[in-house]
């Protein structure tokens, strides 16, 4: 190694330790750590601190409104930009995470002996109707494509609303009980010790799930109901959708965010919240 390339690299090393950063590998100083992790929120972004020349400023949101989210040293985005776990903007004026820095995250996230199953897949824990949570797949839901596909004009395909409402539906599709299950449920209660379910001795929590999904279902209407159950139940793709219904291209796109809507609508979930401006004062007296 020449002369240079030591100077170099005894540089790298003295930012990382002035980060507080362990230099074995694979490690992450604590505050390089934390910097990842707060970008990994939503819109989240750092850029460097105007008031101080080696700060750095970390701001999340979106739709035109962001708000503050911690100063970290720039030590720390050196550390992430070397590691290829964040990235700068050609103008050298925003770090947003990487891929890498993603992955490296859901292996820290993820359960025990399922590390590197998560670093490839965006596993999600779900509550359904059995004894037990199970693993799902976040990155086989068409719902999570839509959320995070924009469209021409930059909009996403649908809304945070739609997307929650499309959840929501799924949820409580799981916790009744009305998918199939990929094995035998043993804690299913049965008749005489065999023989099918017995639909009286569901559980309560089970029951409600089951009016919920009934009343949300004829809510949005016979006519978008059957779309409904296929890509938040049976988390069908849009094409998949399209060639089984016989419909043009691209046409359940524009079906799926009005079925959506009306889903979202009858949950009470709005894209903005709304209210008046301030509250009216009130004051306790004896």
């Amino acid at each position: 190694m020449n002369i240079r390339a030591r100077v170099a690299r005894a540089g790298d090393v003295g930012a990382r330790k002035s980060a507080g950063v362990a230099t074995g590998p694979g490690v992450l100083p604590a505050e390089a750590a934390r910097l990842l992790t707060s970008l990994d929120e939503a819109g989240a972004y750092a850029m460097p601190d105007p008031l101080t020349e080696d700060g750095l400023l970390v701001r999340r949101g979106g739709d035109g409104i962001s708000v503050g989210s911690g100063r970290f040293a720039q030590a720390a985005a050196r550390v992430l930009a070397a590691s290829d776990l964040a990235a700068w903007d050609p103008g050298g004026t925003r770090l947003t995470i990487s891929a890498a820095g993603r992955a490296r995250l859901r292996r820290q996230q993820a359960p025990a002996g399922m590390a590197y199953l998560a670093q490839h897949h965006d596993l999600t824990v779900v509550q359904g109707g059995g004894s037990e949570p199970a693993l799902r797949n976040a990155s086989e839901n068409p719902l999570a494509w839509m959320v995070r596909r924009r469209g021409g004009d930059g909009t996403p395909l649908i809304d945070a609303a739609s997307f929650e409402a499309g959840e929501r539906l799924r949820r409580d599709m799981t916790t009744a009980a009305m998918l199939p299950r990929m094995g035998t449920d043993f804690g299913a209660p049965r008749i005489d010790d065999g023989g099918a379910r017995d639909p009286a001795a569901a559980a309560d929590h089970v029951i409600a799930a089951r009016q919920r999904v009934r009343g949300a279902l004829d809510a949005v209407g016979s006519d978008l109901s059957g779309l409904l159950i296929d890509l938040c139940g049976f988390l069908k793709g849009l094409e998949r959708i399209e060639a089984e219904r016989r419909w043009p291209a691209r046409s359940a796109k524009v079906v799926a965010r009005i079925a959506l809507g009306r889903l979202a609508e009858h949950y009470g979930l709005e894209r903005e919240a709304t209210g008046p401006e301030r509250g009216r004062m009130r004051l306790w007296r004896a």
